[in-house]
């Protein structure tokens, strides 16, 4: 009797541990994946990576982010802001990140095909809000670095819109920007300007600033040996005298790339995803729902 006793309770415990396991495993997470092709060009597929929350719908009309990623123009991957995409779509968000193509590292040419492909992948999601399941009106570019510069380009430089009058008219054009230590001044003694020479007009957003560009936040370490301080304060400064809204915050101490998930124990992550979250809540787009 005892022992058909403690082999019905190892049963019973064993049940219990195997089902409390499936529940762990079963357990839904906040946010759902995906990716799909925006463009083919150059017999190259370009993916967008895509993150929402699981109760998401594509009737929803959610504030959205589009982020690039950093590297030079030269190098990266959508991924660098996979951590900072979980975080706001769990937060009721759409988040979206797009590839494009990269620079050849042993030329010089300018950046023409990544402000293509950025633009191309910012006008093929704000096309579709019913299939994305976000407010065209509410959609911000976001990245880091030359990642930054694309999302400040597409912020503010002009939009040129396609000449065939039966094309819809798409504006590529954000409608907030966040940006984390952006190569945003192309121009003399700024960076990349081996790349874009005389033309730097044509690239830099800190040359383009014009009262219709959209509100920014702007995070730069104190010691970030592409971007002086200097820099990001005139950027602000000038933002504000046109009466467009510009925040920036320094990192004392902080050089290229702080910011990025898995630095520093992920202090500067949370701490600039804070600044973000404040940013957008000022702009009526956190909590989502609200107007």
């Amino acid at each position: 009797m005892m022992k058909t006793f403690v082999l019905a309770a190892w049963i019973c415990s064993a049940m219990l541990v195997a089902q409390a396991a499936d529940a762990v495993i079963t357990t839904p997470t906040p946010v759902v994946e995906d990716t799909l092709i925006y463009k083919t060009v150059d017999g190259r597929s370009l993916r967008i990576d895509w993150t929402r929350p699981r109760d998401w719908k594509s009737t929803d009309r959610r504030p959205a982010v589009v982020f690039f990623h950093g590297g030079g123009w030269v190098s990266g991957q959508p991924g660098q802001f996979a951590e900072h995409s979980k975080q706001l779509a769990a937060q009721g968000m759409v988040c979206l990140r797009a590839q494009y193509r990269l620079l050849d590292k042993k030329q010089n040419e300018p950046p023409i095909t990544c402000t293509e492909d950025a633009s191309d992948a910012f006008r093929f999601i704000r096309s579709q809000p019913e299939r994305f399941g976000i407010d065209p009106q509410r959609i911000a570019a976001g990245g880091g670095s030359a990642g930054g510069h694309l999302a400040a380009f597409l912020g503010m430089m002009d939009d040129p819109q396609p000449t065939d009058v039966t094309k819809p008219v798409v504006s590529r054009k954000p409608n907030a920007m966040l940006l984390f230590n952006p190569v945003y001044n192309n121009g003399p003694g700024g960076w990349g300007t081996k790349r874009v020479g005389d033309a730097y007009r044509r690239f830099s957003p800190a040359h383009n600033i014009t009262t219709d560009d959209p509100p920014a936040i702007v995070f730069l370490g104190t010691k970030d040996n592409l971007i002086p301080v200097a820099t990001g304060e005139s950027f602000r400064d000038q933002m504000q005298a046109k009466g467009i809204e510009s925040r920036l915050f320094l990192y004392e101490g902080q050089g290229h790339g702080f910011f990025n998930a898995g630095r520093s124990e992920n202090r500067y992550f949370q701490e600039t995803m804070t600044e973000v979250e404040k940013f957008l809540e000022h702009l009526g787009w956190l909590p989502v729902g609200s107007k």
